[in-house]
């Protein structure tokens, strides 16, 4: 889980990579669901929530609300 004070020390190329890191795990994930394979199912919850924050952390960095 991403803490958000570690989100807003990295830079905004980095919440980028972050998030398309998350969105192929989300995929696999949904893949593997699809399959019939096991799949620990909190993990859709916790990588929406984790995107969600990135996002609003980027969008801080881009309006500069937060520096």
């Amino acid at each position: 889980m991403h803490k958000v004070e570690d989100l807003r020390k990295k830079t905004k190329s980095d919440l980028i990579k972050d998030i398309l890191e998350l969105r192929k795990e989300h995929f696999n994930l949904r893949m593997q669901l699809g399959a019939g394979e096991k799949v620990k199912t909190h993990r859709f919850k916790q990588i929406r929530t984790t995107i969600a924050r990135i996002k609003t952390v980027i969008a801080e960095v881009t309006s500069g609300v937060k520096k």
